[in-house]
């Protein structure tokens, strides 16, 4: 049976390790390289071929959303399974919508990951269990009326992680590299969209939907 050739894209060492063993180990699948940048991933994929390339999504200079993008573009025959320490549904449903095939986060077991890179080699689009359990719990809460976290943006979903970590917006503005002010207008945004009065509110509000 011919292997499932991988390339892994993340940027701590560790992780690329830990996945190149596993994914070794197993007899369906060859790691045939890795790499920290999003840039060299798309020049990688260009010439190996992968038939999946597993991307973690937060990456900088060229982020994982940016790299799935080119790569769609210059290496289409490779299937691209977003990875992220996040599980916020709304960063799955965009990976989907750039043109990935899947998406899993990094509290997923090494079973899961092992189904999805099955899954998505097959054909089929994967999202993770603890990505759709939060999806069905939003559909209870959207039923009774509440708000939907979807309406955020990408870097409103950042702030709101931070501040469920219980940072300050002078921390927030310093752990995004971005101006206090700027914190402060995201916070007013992510609020008014919410249709919630104040943190205290938006703090009840991710209890309720089990973020």
């Amino acid at each position: 049976m011919e292997k499932i050739n991988i390339l892994l894209v993340d940027d701590h060492k560790l992780i690329r390790e830990s996945w190149s063993y596993i994914l070794n180990s197993d007899p369906r699948f060859q790691v045939i390289g890795d790499t920290s940048n999003g840039e060299e991933a798309v020049e990688m994929a260009k010439e190996q071929k992968p038939k999946i390339v597993l991307m973690d999504i937060n990456m900088s200079p060229l982020n994982g959303f940016e790299a799935t993008k080119l790569l769609r573009k210059y290496a289409p025959g490779s299937k691209v399974i977003g990875m992220s320490m996040h599980c916020m549904p709304a960063y799955a449903r965009r990976m989907l919508q750039i043109g990935a095939m899947g998406y899993v986060t990094k509290n997923s077991s090494k079973e899961e990951l092992l189904t999805a890179i099955t899954e998505v080699n097959d054909g089929k689009k994967y999202i993770c269990d603890e990505v759709k359990n939060i999806l069905a719990q939003q559909e209870l809460v959207d039923e009774s009326g509440l708000p939907d976290m979807n309406v955020l943006s990408r870097r409103e979903i950042e702030v709101v992680q931070l501040i469920k970590e219980g940072l300050s917006s002078k921390e927030i503005a310093v752990r995004l590299e971005i101006s206090l002010k700027t914190v402060e207008v995201h916070r007013y945004n992510i609020l008014r969209k919410l249709n919630l009065k104040n943190t205290a509110a938006l703090v009840n509000y991710f209890n309720s939907q089990g973020l």
